[in-house]
């Protein structure tokens, strides 16, 4: 049993286990404090000249910050730098009980890297990789001892987010995973456990956030502002643009790349032309000072409500949960309405105008089924009444008085109308039924479970609910009739249902 499971199951201290950690950028600096802080002697070493005690300087930074804050005292800053030595020699960690490898994100750079640990480190010395994309499997091939190889995925900047993927592959020992979830969690982290698949647990599942986006982009749908408002005005801190002109439009397109080749070419995970053409100009984002914005963008302040507005009599249609959050929305406005429970359709009658919650149909085919032209497709408000701007879309017929209507009552309501071109499953509703899927397709494939899936999403990319957290609040009808829509509209196999979904929605 090596150290590392001794201390777990045992809770013993961990002053006398030496970690080991290879790479001195940002992410190796920020894992060489954790552990340092947990109070673990650490080496960090980096084959970059002097790039190891560039990083010790910057933790000294980082720590002094929270000293001058009152968030660690002196002496104990002084003590957690003193566990950390920068190294510049591999032989100088041959007594580490792990050692965790944070080098170029290149299979062939790692797998050398790996096997030259494996040789040099004791039977009971585990190793990790933070790798973010590349299968453990793969890195594994080759090691004398790949039982003792796990992924450690940590999230930037690592002394703040709590999340760290523990990634098994086909070869990892599963009480070597147990080991260093364990270890995590007395790192201060919340691990969960993952497979070794394309993109493992959140960039996987995070996938539609920016391809949906990108795709209504592609389809002129509307402007990267207008999307970007959406998401956040139910509850996302970044919309999609801005996280992919921070994130960079290099990076974000060779992680789309990398989960598309190696799913095969599966349509789910298709880069998209629009961010080929950001990278092809140099528009990579934030870091060169342009992308989808110029800069940082600034988003609208939220819309006050405006009182006056004669509005016809109002009737909420359905059930559901997105009807409720609609009905807390006129309520929290001060408007009366009756209820319609029994109807064909979910959404808000205004006298003649319907006004339908989003299942994936554009408004243009759901007025041509229904034989009425009075109608109008809005998104889904799952805040209620804290949602701050909707987007919503018109029949071609529709008249404009129908159309100042609908605006008149959003703006009752305290809702930025979000005017798209009459794309299916607008914005939110779109999003959010595509990382639904996502989510159960990992589940469905054993990467993960479910609670590890919503915990790796609200964690990792700050989510204000993970895919299964929606599922309970939308209901598997509507998303599986959300997909359904999508794929008719597109016949694109991206919009293909997870099994997982469609055995619920029969079980239902």
């Amino acid at each position: 049993m090596s150290e590392v499971l001794q201390w777990a199951v045992a809770s013993r201290p961990a002053a006398e286990a030496l970690i080991g950690v290879i790479g001195a950028g940002v992410m190796g600096a920020g894992i060489a404090q954790v552990a340092a802080q947990a109070g673990h002697p650490v080496r960090l070493m980096d084959v970059r000249e002097g790039a190891a005690a560039a990083a010790h300087a910057q933790i000294a930074k980082a720590l002094e910050s929270l000293v001058a804050k009152g968030r660690m005292e002196a002496a104990e800053r002084m003590a957690v730098l003193a566990r950390i030595q920068p190294v510049s020699a591999m032989g100088e960690l041959s007594s580490a009980a792990l050692v965790v490898e944070v080098i170029i994100e290149k299979l062939e750079p790692k797998q050398a890297l790996l096997r030259e640990l494996d040789a040099l480190l004791g039977p009971d010395a585990l190793i990790a990789s933070n790798t973010s994309s590349i299968s453990i499997t793969a890195l594994a091939n080759g090691m004398q001892h790949p039982e003792r190889l796990v992924g450690m995925h940590f999230f930037n900047p690592v002394p703040l987010m709590k999340l760290v993927e523990v990634v098994s592959g086909a070869e990892t020992q599963p009480s070597v995973a147990e080991a260093i979830y364990e270890l995590s969690r007395r790192w201060g982290k919340a691990p969960v456990h993952a497979k070794s698949t394309p993109g493992f647990i959140v960039n996987r599942i995070a996938r539609p956030y920016y391809a949906e986006t990108l795709a209504l982009l592609l389809e002129q749908a509307g402007t990267p502002a207008q999307l970007d408002r959406a998401l956040r005005a139910v509850g996302f801190r970044m919309g999609p643009c801005e996280l992919m002109d921070l994130i960079g439009h290099d990076t974000n397109f060779l992680v789309t790349q990398s989960v598309f080749e190696a799913n095969f070419g599966d349509k789910r995970y298709m880069p998209s032309l629009v961010q080929k053409a950001l990278v092809d100009g140099g528009r990579l984002g934030r870091k060169v000072g342009k992308g989808f914005y110029e800069g940082v963008p600034v988003m609208p302040a939220p819309m006050e409500r405006q009182q006056g507005a004669v509005l016809p009599a109002l009737q909420l249609r359905g059930e559901g949960g997105l009807v409720d959050a609609l009905g807390q929305a006129l309520e929290a406005a001060g408007l009366a309405f009756q209820r319609e429970p029994q109807s064909p359709w979910a959404g808000l009658a205004l006298g003649t105008l319907q006004l339908h919650l989003s299942n994936g149909r554009c408004a243009a085919e759901l007025a041509c089924r229904s034989g009425h032209a009075e109608l109008a497709v809005m998104d889904w408000p799952l805040q209620g009444p804290r949602t701050e701007a909707l987007a919503l879309s018109f029949a071609p017929r529709c008249s404009e008085a129908g159309r100042t209507q609908v605006q008149q009552l959003f703006c009752a309501v305290g809702w930025a109308p979000l005017l798209l071109r009459d794309a299916p499953g607008l914005v939110v509703a779109r999003t959010l039924a595509m990382l639904v899927n996502e989510g159960a397709d990992a589940v469905w494939q054993g990467v993960c479970d479910e609670a590890a899936a919503d915990q790796a999403m609200k964690l990792g990319v700050n989510y204000p609910a993970g895919p299964f957290e929606w599922l309970s609040q939308l209901g598997v009808a509507r998303v599986v009739e959300t997909l359904d829509a999508l794929f008719e509209a597109s016949r694109n196999e991206r919009y293909r249902v997870s099994p997982l979904l469609r055995q619920r929605l029969w079980a239902v």
